[in-house]
């Protein structure tokens, strides 16, 4: 599993330099530049605030190179419970000063120590328990849980105060820090996975290093888990991961009961019982077992993501017109996540930056169905995979190549991948927007290339989507080995239009060099058009009337034949 990603989010060109130096140290980070003043930034933003709550409810930690008190007002409103944020800092957009903010139990001051050190200066830890033990006692390292926060603050707090503490179980961590310690104090810091009761004067700390492993899965699957746990006196905090068989993979119920357990969730081909799967999942210091789950009690915190292999995901998206504001949200969080990235090489470059670790698999345009079955095999070794189209994937794009080529496969494996099917800005809208609204009532889209079907057939429906009125958008219009179709195919749409017909023609709409041309239906020929033009012809209710900026709005108006 890749580290998470770091959002580093500037304002301004003159903080790209400290940002590159953070970066460097921290390469899975993504650097965020405010559009129009922010060139050669890993991705672009339009809106600071909204950017900024926006990775802060996805859990993303921020690194903020701003002042500390905008980061503070944009993101006060979501403050609502302290304990459940990711790591917010602010830092100075030379670098002279990291401000941890927010995420004391996510970490945030050692990330401030770790971009201190990158930047050669000390950072402005403020945390009391921290100063005095050089470590957050409430935020115990990787593979560890604190078990109740709000008894944690009262138990530090008595540290600070004076008191002595005794630690039971192993806490190699705490070795070097300054506590003062007795074997007869009242305080004890208890590590250990066996269920107890919270008191005050205990901090309970526990290691994740039992497994439960699952050969069936049924209703109420998470409180099954919970049940088998206290009967063996295993505290639920302990647990790492849920085990299953790979024929569960396609469970609806075992995802709900890993989510509802928070915690992940890895299959191993199996065919014995859950006590075998729990044996040959870990090397286990104790076993116990009841029917279709076994429990597995490790020596050590256990690491899921050594342990068999995740469900594969499959995500086909679509990049928008090529504009990054344009591309939403989930297609950016997607890509963020992927493990490998296929497609069209342009395609696959226009969705980028990509970090070291991301494996790009760029195909030529014409091999769609070798893409989709590349795809499904990386996917179903327990990666996660995106698939990239241009505009929407459902559109002309992946989205049905993917799908016929799982419809077609038997592997049980291939109908497991978690496969989801994310939208974009298809080139049809993104040029309609440019335009106004031409699209604005009933619309037919149609590719005039005769690749995949023949040229009768398309002859056919644009002489009946002509008939029928509708707006027409044409996708693919001519290319060399082809000249003569768009030609051909305005020779059906003109026997059912006037040529006062209002035509948009956008090219590489949302793009570097994008252009964007009214003109008339008799106006139009095909030397006006290539393979990059989005081709919009109007209905006969299509209006247009002058942009007080120069040019012109064309709409279609809702209403037909009788205006309301």
């Amino acid at each position: 599993m890749s580290a998470p990603t770091l959002a580093i989010v500037i304002l301004g060109s003159g903080s790209l330099a400290t940002a590159r130096r953070i970066q460097q140290g921290y390469p899975q980070a993504l650097i965020y530049g405010l559009a129009g003043r922010v060139e050669g930034a890993d991705r672009v933003y339009q809106e600071f605030g909204a950017t900024l709550r926006q990775l802060y409810q996805q859990d993303t930690p921020i690194i903020a190179l701003c002042a500390a008190g905008i980061v503070i007002r944009t993101l006060a409103p979501l403050l609502l419970e302290k304990g459940a944020e990711p790591a917010v800092l602010a830092v100075a957009e030379d670098g002279s000063a990291v401000v941890p903010l927010l995420g004391g139990l996510s970490g945030v001051n050692d990330l401030a120590r770790g971009i201190a050190a990158a930047l050669e200066v000390a950072p402005a830890i403020t945390t009391s328990g921290e100063l005095r033990f050089g470590t957050c006692l409430l935020n115990p390292p990787g593979g560890y849980t604190l078990g109740d926060v709000e008894l944690g603050k009262r138990f530090v707090s008595d540290l600070l105060a004076g008191e002595a503490v005794r630690i039971e179980g192993a806490a190699p961590w705490l070795d070097a820090a300054p506590l003062l310690r007795d074997e007869q104090a009242r305080l004890a810091i208890h590590v250990g996975h066996a269920e107890r009761s919270p008191t005050a004067d205990e901090l309970l700390i526990y290691p994740r290093n039992v497994l439960v492993a699952l050969t069936a899965a049924g209703e109420g699957l998470a409180a099954s888990v919970r049940v088998g746990l206290h009967e063996a006196g295993i505290a639920a905090q302990s647990l790492a991961c849920l085990v299953a068989a790979d024929h569960l993979m396609a469970s609806s119920l075992l995802r709900d009961a890993a989510r509802e357990l928070g915690v992940p969730l890895r299959f191993m081909t199996h065919a014995g019982s859950a006590l075998e799967l729990a044996q040959g999942a870990v090397a286990a210091q104790a076993l116990h077992s009841a029917g279709d789950l076994a429990i597995a009690v490790a020596a050590r915190p256990l690491e899921p993501a050594h342990i068999g292999r995740p469900r594969g995901r499959l995500a086909v998206v679509g990049l928008g017109p090529g504009a990054a504001e344009l591309m939403v949200p989930a297609v950016k969080a997607e890509l963020a996540r992927a493990n490998d990235v296929l497609g069209y090489e342009t395609y696959v470059r226009m969705a980028g930056p990509f970090r070291d670790d991301q494996v790009l698999h760029c195909t030529d345009n014409r091999e769609e169905m070798q893409r989709a079955r590349h795809a499904f095999e990386l996917a179903a070794q327990g990666r996660s995979v995106v698939v990239v189209s241009s505009g929407d994937p459902g559109v002309f794009a992946m989205a049905a190549a993917v799908l016929e080529a799982l419809h077609e496969s038997t592997d049980p494996l291939w109908h497991s991948v978690d496969l989801d099917i994310l939208p974009g800005v298809s080139a049809s809208l993104a040029t309609a927007a440019q335009a106004g609204a031409p699209l604005g009532h009933d619309f037919c889209v149609l590719s005039l290339s005769d690749n995949l079907k023949p040229w009768a057939i398309i002859e056919k429906r644009l002489d009946l989507a002509a008939e029928a009125d509708l707006a027409l958008a044409f996708y693919n219009p001519i290319s060399r080995s082809r000249p003569w179709q768009l030609g051909r195919a305005l020779e059906i749409v003109r026997t059912h239009r006037t040529g006062a017909t209002p035509v948009v023609l956008g090219r590489d709409i949302g793009r570097p060099g994008q252009t964007l041309r009214v003109t008339t239906l008799g106006d139009l020929t095909p030397e006006q058009v290539d393979m990059r033009t989005m081709v919009l012809i109007g209905s006969s209710t299509t209006c247009t009337f002058p942009r007080a900026e120069g040019g012109e709005w064309v709409y279609t108006p809702r209403w037909y034949g009788v205006k309301h």
